[in-house]
């Protein structure tokens, strides 16, 4: 009479990852479409493309429902499908893998249904839907039709009643299966509502951070503490996944640095100079800037071989002055290029019109390879720097330039609700350089190049630069973002800067001997010596006689500058002793000068005192502070016999500082041992 025992023996069959197969829409190859490519080979996973060179007739989603092309392709491709294969069907122009298929099969064999959708927080299309949705405890409620995994022979029966048309929606059709209770049981189909597997971003971008693990980097949903294998930037979140996708899978980690930056690049090493393509160089003049004669220079010290062509713009009422540095560039190097065009003021032709018109020249030249554009305040220092932008082989990619001192750059990490800036949360580690990579970001301006073959396919609409109420670069990288083409921007190597052009004023001859407070660095490259900073290490200060020491401050185009400042301004003192420019209105020992505070330079000349002179002064004289207090500063001309009455003196300062500024024992210097007694 004993009971008879019946034993149950659960088998938990683990799907193997040659069961899976990737199934993706693409009409045609775009950089998302890469990038989710190469998120997919990155974890092995089988993908086969459907649709690829055909006409996409699917409609607009961020204008309408649409998407019942992808339905037809995925019925076709269904039929001969071997029935113990296990489909995933996803979007992959905004979709990136972020771990591999044997996480995403287990989380798909834990439900336990034949048929899994990704799940959204709002619904779409029909909200008069929503009251027949099956109600959930936790996680989001509605389905989202950009992702799904099943068996072959449910989808089969899912789809097998769709006979829409192209432009009909593929998210409605779902929908009303899946909120069809008979259905939704018939073919075993449910949601994943706690992200376990599809992650969609709209909705929901407040629950998503990056988490960054042993050498790679997933998406974290906060909310649910899950840890999606699929992303997907659906509706308007495309920023936020080409934000994401700068780090997921392993684009860029904490352990290896960017090594998605190492791929599908163009090297140029190995090219003999004559094996270079041409490329256009746009150079853009739209407001009074300091030092374009050096950018000239500079440009032609920026490894451009061998003769590429040039287009410069200049605006109108800046003519005079900014001609100076152009028409001394062209004089010297003008022939170094295969072709010269210069737009001037009397072409009347506006700063939109300009650019285009320099993108379209390249568009109608077949040899033309790449555009590089850039505006006058930008100061390129690495001579490498379109060596390295071609290299990195991306269809729109930016050196990034930063304005010394602060947080400014010519990019913007993220963008507000209204489309202007807004600081991503990668910004300062990027422009600080803290993490360095090559980086997906939906603006640029002052300095980028483009592929010309970008321009004539995606980006071949006459007017890149206008859209409604943007200004023009905003415009441009709006019109760049909807065509589907990423931005990038490399801080990979130091580039350099930009100049500030806020205040400068064009009342000089030689306006950039002002800019010492503004552009600091670049007025010390430009007046200062180019030993000042060698005067200690190398003892470069000579002594003629007891506490006098001479060493070099100014550079020859320092001298020269302020020599012609001062020739130009043109009112020297008569020599004699009564001078009405001091106090007191005599003059001990009457020289013929101009004082600096006549031409308004006092405070720039202080300037130089107190940060070329004091500090090798503190050095000669231990001890001793200055703040370089001066009373008077003053440029005397020598002639000749000009100035009889200027004999041996006494002066009544503490110190004298005599800076000579013509070339030593030259001209009509008065000689060293003079200055001794």
């Amino acid at each position: 009479n004993l009971p008879t025992l019946t034993l149950v023996i659960y088998l938990n069959i683990v799907l193997s990852s040659d069961n899976l197969l990737v199934l993706t829409v693409a009409t045609k190859e775009t950089d998302g479409f890469r990038r989710f490519m190469r998120s997919a080979r990155h974890f092995n996973y089988t993908v086969k493309v459907l649709g690829n060179g055909d006409t996409w007739n699917g409609g607009d989603y961020m204008t309408a429902p649409g998407g019942g092309q992808k339905v037809n392709l995925l019925k076709a491709a269904l039929q001969n499908m071997e029935e113990d294969k296990v489909v995933l069907f996803i979007d992959s122009y905004d979709v990136v893998f972020a771990s591999g298929p044997k996480e995403l099969l287990k989380k798909f064999q834990q439900t336990n249904h034949k048929v899994v959708f990704s799940a959204e927080t709002l619904i779409w299309p029909d909200r008069h839907l929503e009251d027949k949705y099956p109600h959930v405890r936790e996680g989001k409620r509605f389905l989202g039709s950009g992702g799904f995994i099943g068996y072959v022979p449910n989808l089969k029966e899912m789809v097998s009643d769709w006979s829409g048309k192209d432009n009909d929606s593929d998210q409605l059709f779902f929908t009303k299966i899946y909120i069809n209770p008979e259905k939704r049981k018939s073919i075993n189909i449910t949601l994943d509502n706690k992200c376990r597997m599809f992650q969609n971003l709209y909705g929901s971008l407040d629950e998503v951070v990056l988490k960054f693990e042993d050498g790679r980097v997933r998406a974290r949903n906060v909310l649910y503490d899950t840890l999606p294998v699929i992303v997907h930037g659906n509706g308007p979140t495309k920023l936020q996944i080409n934000y994401l996708g700068n780090y997921i899978p392993k684009v860029w980690t904490f352990e290896t640095g960017c090594s998605g930056c190492l791929e599908d690049l163009r090297p140029l090493s190995g090219l003999k100079e004559s094996e270079y393509h041409w490329w256009f160089i746009g150079i853009f003049i739209q407001q009074p800037t300091p030092f374009v004669s050096v950018f000239f220079e500079r440009l032609h010290k920026t490894g451009i071989p061998p003769k590429p062509t040039q287009t410069l713009h200049l605006q109108p009422g800046e003519r005079n002055k900014l001609y100076n540095g152009v028409n001394s560039f062209l004089k010297d190097h003008g022939t170094d290029y295969l072709d010269v065009k210069v737009i001037g003021p009397e072409e009347n032709i506006d700063r939109e019109t300009s650019r285009n018109l320099g993108f379209e020249m390249c568009r109608q030249d077949k040899d033309c390879e790449y555009f590089f554009s850039v505006d006058i305040e930008v100061v390129l220092k690495n001579k490498d720097t379109l060596k390295i932008l071609i290299e990195q082989n991306e269809p729109v990619i930016a050196p990034m330039i930063t304005r010394e001192g602060r947080l400014w750059t010519n990019f913007w990490g993220a963008l507000s609700a209204d489309g202007y800036y807004a600081r991503s949360e990668d910004y300062v580690d990027i422009v600080q350089r803290r993490r360095v990579g090559v980086w997906n970001v939906p603006y640029l301006t002052k300095v980028y190049m483009v592929k010309a073959s970008v321009l004539r396919e995606e980006l071949s609409a006459n007017d890149l630069f206008s859209f409604g109420n943007m200004d023009m670069d905003m415009a441009f990288c709006h019109n760049v973002r909807n065509k589907g083409v990423f931005m990038y921007v490399t801080n990979m190597h130091t580039f350099g800067r930009l100049l500030s052009t806020e205040n400068y004023q064009m009342t000089h001859l030689h306006n950039d001997l002002w800019q010492i407070f503004e552009n600091p660095m670049d007025w010390e490259e430009r007046y200062i010596h180019e030993n000042y900073t060698k005067i200690m290490r190398d003892k470069l200060i000579e002594t003629p006689c007891p506490d006098v020491y001479w060493f070099p401050i100014l550079s020859v185009t320092g001298c020269d500058h302020i020599v012609e400042e001062m020739e130009n301004f043109g009112q020297w003192s008569g020599g004699g002793n009564t001078d009405t420019r001091i106090q007191g209105g005599y003059e001990n020992v009457p020289t013929i000068d101009i004082h600096m505070t006549q031409i308004n330079y006092q405070k720039e000349w202080h300037k130089i005192l107190l940060d070329y002179v004091a500090p090798i002064t503190e050095k000669m004289y231990p001890g001793y502070y200055t703040k370089c207090t001066s009373h008077l500063n003053f440029v005397v001309r020598y002639k000749p016999d000009e100035q009889p009455l200027l004999t041996p003196h006494h002066d009544a300062s503490t110190f004298t500082i005599n800076i000579a500024l013509n070339s030593k024992d030259t001209d009509y210097q008065v000689k060293i041992s003079t200055g001794c007694k």
